[in-house]
């Protein structure tokens, strides 16, 4: 029976192995490669999105390989890093001379399937969650590039902006529409004051309050005061129910 030591080496040894090592950060487009294993079908509209976004941003999303340089996971982004490479050299030349960014993690995928398989579930779980700003600053450099935010379809020609987006960040374009919409402005909806005989609530309310105030029995000098303010509200409030009748 495995001592609880050998439980925590064996653990230690298999999280290593999860964790991508720090070399190389790049490889050739044609050193990272498919895995006959990995047969699931590519969504070419997915491929035709990232490959307009990777030629304005470049890739932003590493590309998961196992030692090897076998693909575990970031098969639509390879694929479009190979159209760009057949569509837009320049582009390509600009983002890639000096190879595609990866993550590579020291295994062979080929005699590890079942880790392979863990990996590629670990990065897709992993994939960062970009907030609105961000999302908002990736469309501004878009936008910049020669995106446009159209509603419905787009014109021939033109690149649409919401499904290249959605295929960076991973997210509907009914999410990313949300997050492009221009901040609400809080509209504060003020009442105007509630008029009983042709006098304000607010003043109202003082004259009752100066009211209770002197059947409380205060000092004199306060009675004084009180009796002076109250006398001048209802005044006012006299000649404003005047004015207010005769408009």
């Amino acid at each position: 029976m495995a001592s609880m030591q050998d439980l925590l080496a064996q653990r230690k040894a298999k999280q290593q192995i999860l964790e991508p090592s720090s070399l190389p950060g790049t490889l050739p487009l044609e050193r990272i490669l498919l895995r006959e294993q990995d047969t699931r079908p590519l969504n070419l509209d997915h491929v035709h999105a990232l490959t307009e976004s990777i030629a304005a941003l470049g890739l932003i999303q590493p590309i998961a390989v196992d030692e090897k340089g076998q693909l575990l996971a970031g098969g639509h982004r390879r694929a479009a890093i190979e159209a760009l490479q057949a569509t837009d050299p320049e582009a390509y030349t600009k983002w890639f001379e000096a190879g595609v960014p990866v993550r590579q993690y020291e295994f062979d995928a080929d005699i590890e399937s079942e880790l392979a398989l863990a990996i590629e579930a670990s990065e897709n779980e992993k994939r960062r969650d970009y907030t609105s700003a961000e999302v908002r600053d990736l469309a501004d450099r878009l936008v910049a590039a020669g995106y446009h935010h159209t509603q419905g379809r787009a014109k021939k020609g033109s690149k649409a902006l919401l499904p290249s987006l959605s295929a960076i960040v991973g997210k509907s374009e009914r999410t990313i529409y949300r997050y492009l919409e221009p901040p609400k402005t809080e509209v504060v909806v003020t009442s105007a004051p509630v008029v009983e005989d042709g006098f304000s609530s607010q003043a109202l309310a003082t004259v009752r309050s100066l009211e209770r105030l002197l059947k409380s029995e205060p000092p004199e000098d306060i009675v004084k005061l009180a009796t002076s303010l109250m006398k001048k509200l209802e005044r006012e409030m006299k000649n404003g129910s005047q004015h207010s009748g005769q408009s």
